[in-house]
């Protein structure tokens, strides 16, 4: 499935809550460095895989200015996000509450700005910006890889 605009993205979340289905937003961070495109990947947590900033919807924000707030706080970045959903994939949870639940993922193009020092997670994940053919193949998650790995700005 491709880009959605944003009423479909807010229909969607809107859709899961009733129906008890688990959404989550994120943001592909992206900068362009000599005329190329970078990506930038995070460590999960808990099992340090190469993963995309992400997280739950937050009532008081837009679905793509929640996964702009996902990446402040996983990954201290700071930029301009698209408001268009540009894909989406699908993941199994493997920790937590909700354990073995699959959660759909609907990911957001996130032109980084500024990379803080300083951050609410800045201890505990690893950051690291790379091509999106060499960042594809450091995630498991064959989903979004293709995602990172078609990525055009």
């Amino acid at each position: 499935m491709g880009a959605l605009p944003p009423k479909a993205v807010e229909a969607m979340i809107r859709k899961t809550r009733k129906s008890g289905k688990n959404i989550q937003l994120a943001a592909l961070p992206y900068r362009i460095r000599k005329g190329k495109v970078q990506i930038m990947l995070i460590t999960s947590r808990g099992t340090r895989q190469w993963i995309i900033p992400k997280g739950w919807p937050m009532e008081a924000l837009k679905p793509h200015k929640a996964a702009a707030q996902e990446a402040w706080e996983e990954a201290g970045i700071v930029g301009t996000i698209d408001k268009h959903c540009l894909g989406q994939y699908r993941y199994r949870k493997t920790r937590g509450p909700l354990y073995g639940q699959k959660i759909r993922v609907l990911v957001f193009a996130l032109q980084v700005e500024k990379c803080a020092k300083h951050f609410p997670e800045a201890g505990q994940r690893q950051r690291k910006w790379m091509s999106p053919q060499k960042a594809a193949k450091q995630i498991r998650m064959p989903e979004l890889a293709e995602i990172v790995r078609d990525f055009a700005p």
